[in-house]
């Protein structure tokens, strides 16, 4: 697996081939296109190859056209993105980020219910670190 960044476009490309599984060109373009009016075919197209020289994709045939797949799991991508958003822009302050977060749009009670879980979740595994005398 690379240990490539997506930029937000080539984010955007991947969020389509997770939804999608595997889509042609075309369908990508299409996925894309409401969020991105300007966009132009071939720009899709020469994002997609440039995201499979980077190994973020690949792809296989499908009749004419070639069927897009991402070769990247979203979990891991998306995990990468957050802890170097983390690292740059709150110089790896977990509190102050998580509270930004909380103070950027107001959660629902089952969303607050789900972060309880991580957290407790997150706990047990620090405290088995600490036992085990691992770091990080």
């Amino acid at each position: 697996m690379p240990d490539v960044v997506p930029t937000p476009r080539e984010l955007e490309a991947l969020k389509v081939l997770w939804q999608c599984g595997r889509a042609t060109v075309r369908e990508v373009y299409q996925g894309l296109r409401p969020r991105e009016s300007e966009l132009a075919y071939t720009t899709v197209l020469s994002l997609l190859q440039t995201m499979e020289q980077k190994g973020l994709v690949g792809h296989e045939s499908a009749g004419k056209a070639y069927a897009y797949f991402a070769r990247v799991r979203r979990d891991s991508v998306f995990r990468k993105l957050a802890g170097g958003f983390l690292d740059q822009v709150f110089d790896g302050a977990m509190g102050e980020y998580v509270a930004r977060a909380l103070q950027s749009r107001k959660p629902s009670v089952a969303e607050l219910e789900e972060l309880e879980t991580m957290i407790a979740e997150a706990k047990k595994l620090a405290r088995s670190r600490d036992e085990k005398g691992e770091t990080k």
